[in-house]
């Protein structure tokens, strides 16, 4: 019992510490659409950084989402 009162209060702690993280604005601004073409033809030929780009520059969306559940 003691240890899956601790998982909640884990997990509501890490909970709010992302929305924090989310209304500081601490996000990215997305990338305009030639940009996120441009990340997106690189992507596909390998390079990790576009990837890392495309994935940083969408956490804005990904956060979105996870609030409305």
């Amino acid at each position: 019992m003691s240890s899956l009162f601790a998982m909640l209060t884990m997990f509501s702690k890490d909970k709010m510490m992302f929305v924090s993280y989310i209304k500081n604005n601490a996000f990215p601004q997305p990338l305009s659409e030639a940009e996120e073409n441009r990340y997106l033809d690189l992507m596909a030929e390998g390079d990790k950084y576009a990837r890392n780009m495309l994935i940083e520059h969408n956490l804005r969306l990904v956060s979105h989402v996870t609030k409305t559940l």
